[in-house]
């Protein structure tokens, strides 16, 4: 009886150790769920629309399928209040180029340029090929001239969650902004930029709104990759043939530093990851030529951290001087995953006036959350606060909102253009 009993305990000590070494053993590892089918299809998908040089007579439009749509096309139509409006479209050949992604999946990614639209019209599109069509979504190109306010949203990261808990957020924002021109993405839209996975995720909790919202974005630093030791070595391999924004930037950064003119506002987007000497000099250009009443920067690293341990030196000492020299009127900025807002950002170097009048905001759009740090440079603040913000362009003043996803107004200013000196901002009641 004993032998026997013996006998049973060992077996069951190899069968258990067999099961251990079997595997390899995870800590702290969060089973993988996959929400979303995201490998490539002959039906085109990750349809986003960018905004060009000239936004009043042009758009640009980005998808993908896998490689056996070497040929793909589309078509856009001028709508109207006839219900064949589509009938009367125009088809396009798209520049189509074959990438190894990520996952050693060979896809196609394909791009076209309307061109020669009519200013202030709505318009229709598709694109697809090979009898795969995507449905028809619309956008509507900016009027020549200013003549009435518009909005655009600002998202902050969303990294982490994107499928299940970001998609909340964006969605939130279009609820509450339908009519907005573009959206402004503040980088690390995902947190391994390696991850074609969590590209999917993006796209599908976006749904159809980069399909009728063109979007600006920068890059984060969850869009780079890195090498053993963390030095980030070069962006996603995702990255150009996803996104097209006008190739203005400086040398070498064509692709992650641009401009738009849009009505009577400049929106600047620069990388504050890589290349910050080199890009001053092409933004003080940018700066000193600008004619636009309204100039809006937007870039991931904050000039001054909202969350503690973090400073960003290069940006404080190349670029601030020149909002400083040139009153930029709004930077916009991510990476922090908490919330912060403030027009007194003094750096110390005594370059140029540090009272400009400029204001800096930091938000988070994504669940991932840091500890909020006590930088007296934060009028106003907040941690654990997934957020979206609507902003609206005056010609005179420009309306900022900050949302929580329950519907409520967390921050809420107005800044006033003043002649020759720095803009007032006014602090603005926490209801609609």
């Amino acid at each position: 009886m004993k032998i026997q009993s013996l006998l049973h305990l060992t077996i069951a000590f190899f069968v258990t150790l067999h099961c251990v070494y079997a595997q390899p053993i995870q800590k702290n590892v969060a089973p993988i769920v996959q929400h979303i089918d995201y490998k490539a299809s002959k039906r085109p998908d990750r349809i986003l629309l960018t905004l060009t040089r000239n936004p009043s007579q042009e758009m640009m439009v980005t998808w993908r399928t896998d490689n056996s749509v070497s040929q793909a096309f589309a078509e856009i139509a001028e709508v109207t209040q006839n219900y064949d409006f589509y009938k009367k479209n125009i088809q396009l050949t798209a520049i189509s180029d074959t990438i190894t992604s990520i996952e050693n999946e060979q896809v196609i990614y394909h791009k076209v340029k309307f061109k020669n639209l009519k200013p202030n019209t709505q318009y229709s599109y598709r694109v697809g090929g090979r009898g795969y069509w995507s449905e028809w979504s619309d956008f509507k190109t900016t009027e020549r001239a200013f003549t009435k306010p518009f909005q655009f949203l600002y998202l902050g990261d969303a990294q982490n969650d994107i499928f299940s808990l970001w998609s909340r957020a964006v969605r939130g924002a279009f609820k509450k902004a339908p009519n907005a021109r573009f959206a402004v993405h503040a980088g690390d839209l995902i947190n391994h930029s390696q991850n074609n996975y969590e590209w999917g995720e993006w796209f599908a909790a976006s749904g159809f709104i980069p399909k009728m919202i063109p979007s600006l974005i920068t890059l984060g630093n969850h869009e780079y990759i890195k090498d053993d030791t963390g030095h980030k070595v070069d962006v996603s391999a995702l990255w150009n043939p996803q996104f097209n924004f006008p190739n203005n930037g400086p040398k070498g950064f064509e692709d992650r530093a641009y401009f738009v003119n849009y009505l009577n506002t400049k929106m600047i987007c620069l990388d504050s990851n890589k290349g910050i000497v080199e890009q001053t000099t092409w933004l003080k250009k940018v700066l000193k030529e600008n004619k636009e009443p309204w100039v809006i920067v937007f870039f991931h690293h904050p000039v001054i951290s909202a969350a503690k341990g973090r400073v960003n030196t290069a940006i404080m000492t190349h670029w601030k001087p020149l909002f400083d020299q040139y009153k930029v009127d709004l930077v916009l900025q991510g990476h922090d995953h908490v919330y912060g807002r403030g027009n007194k950002v003094n750096s110390g170097l005594g370059k140029w006036n540090e009272n400009s009048g400029t204001t800096y905001v930091v938000s988070v759009s994504g669940r991932k959350m840091y500890t909020l740090s006590d930088h007296s440079w934060m009028d106003k603040k907040g941690e654990n606060i997934q957020l979206y913000q609507v902003i609206t362009i005056k010609q005179d003043s420009l309306n900022f909102k900050a949302y929580t996803l329950d519907d409520q107004l967390f921050d809420h200013f107005e800044l006033y253009k003043q002649k020759n000196t720095a803009n007032v901002l006014k602090e603005l009641p926490l209801h609609e």
